[in-house]
């Protein structure tokens, strides 16, 4: 069933996942991506401000990515997306994390200059399995209208 800009409605959306990110999984990313040392070298990252091996956060960015598209994005009418307002890392990835996204509706308009297209502003909060938030963004997604206005 598509989704289309009636069928969101501000408060919760759902929860997706779970994610599972191995060791692997950080380095490979880090290694084509955000070759940090904290992301590649578990002796180095000991030594930094994370205490540890971690996953980048723009692997977190890209992981968050693909559990919603799993999770709802691949079945909405979807018009693209004008940005993202706001990204936070708030703790580390970690070998072994597995992740869920809550996802949440903070508000819906119609577009001004597109009747064909409404704007839908979501929260998502990454989480592992203990319950830690490792990050939060906020964003816009841009979602044909059922019946243009």
């Amino acid at each position: 069933m598509k989704l289309y800009f009636e069928d969101f409605k501000p408060g919760p959306f759902g929860s997706f996942g779970p994610h599972h990110v191995s060791r692997d999984d950080i380095i490979a990313f880090a290694t084509e991506f955000d070759p940090q040392p904290m992301h590649l070298d578990e002796e180095a990252a000991k030594r930094s401000m994370l205490n540890g091996l971690s996953g980048s956060g723009w692997h977190m960015c890209s992981l968050l990515m693909r559990i919603c598209w799993d999770g709802f994005i691949h079945r909405i009418a979807s018009a693209g997306a004008p940005g993202v307002d706001e990204v936070k890392w708030v703790s580390p990835l970690r070998p072994g994390d597995d992740l869920t996204v809550e996802v949440e509706v903070i508000s819906t308009r119609e577009s001004k200059s597109r009747p064909d297209v409404g704007f839908v502003n979501i929260s998502n909060v990454v989480r592992n399995a203990s319950g830690v938030t490792l990050m939060t963004a906020a964003l816009p997604l841009m979602v044909l209208r059922r019946v243009p206005g």
